[in-house]
């Protein structure tokens, strides 16, 4: 333990991950910002953009960032609704979304003490084969259900949206950086 200027005893240890990259533990974002983004990516996943093969999902990508950064206000309940709203939507078979979400979610679950002690970078490369997996396994249950095998181009759409962990996560990130800001200045 070390003092601090004011006498008020500071402690070091495994809490913190000093060196490591962000640790969001100490910075939380309001609820607000969290729904927000999330019914935003969700009314934004509803244009027709989304239906394009190589589109990524951009709602599996925040949900499951949200899972990360602020596990306890989002977790596998809010995958399986919105996995379910977004099979209501496409008219496909219903659950295949929900299923994808749940099984990403759980896999942000089990790795965010994990992932929290990396920067957004290698934060993306540990989600990737979260990603291909979760999408692996329902899109071979539901090729086995229709009898059609939908190709591989949605591998490009998980790739891309694994990389597009690191920008959208900066800007999810950004409200709390600033609070975090404000409040070491007022330090």
């Amino acid at each position: 333990m070390r003092r601090d200027n004011g006498g008020v005893e500071a402690r070091a240890g495994l809490l913190r991950t000093v060196g490591m990259g962000a640790d969001s533990r100490d910075v939380h974002t309001d609820g607000w910002v969290v729904w927000g983004s999330i019914l935003l990516v969700f009314l934004l996943s509803l244009l027709p953009w989304r239906m394009a093969i190589w589109a990524p999902d951009l709602l599996m990508l925040v949900i499951a960032f949200w899972v990360v950064h602020e596990g306890n206000k989002v977790g596998l309940v809010a995958g399986f609704v919105f996995g379910l709203l977004i099979d209501v939507h496409d008219s496909g078979p219903l659950g295949q979304y929900a299923l994808t979400y749940v099984l990403v979610c759980y896999g942000a679950v089990v790795l965010r003490r994990r992932l929290l002690r990396f920067n957004l970078w290698r934060q993306a490369l540990h989600m990737l084969p979260v990603f291909v997996l979760a999408r692996t396994l329902t899109l071979a249950l539901t090729a086995s259900l229709m009898g059609v095998w939908p190709g591989w181009w949605w591998a490009a759409a998980i790739l891309l949206a694994s990389l597009l962990w690191v920008p959208v996560g900066w800007i999810l990130l950004l409200p709390g950086n600033r609070l975090a800001a404000m409040n070491s200045q007022t330090d």
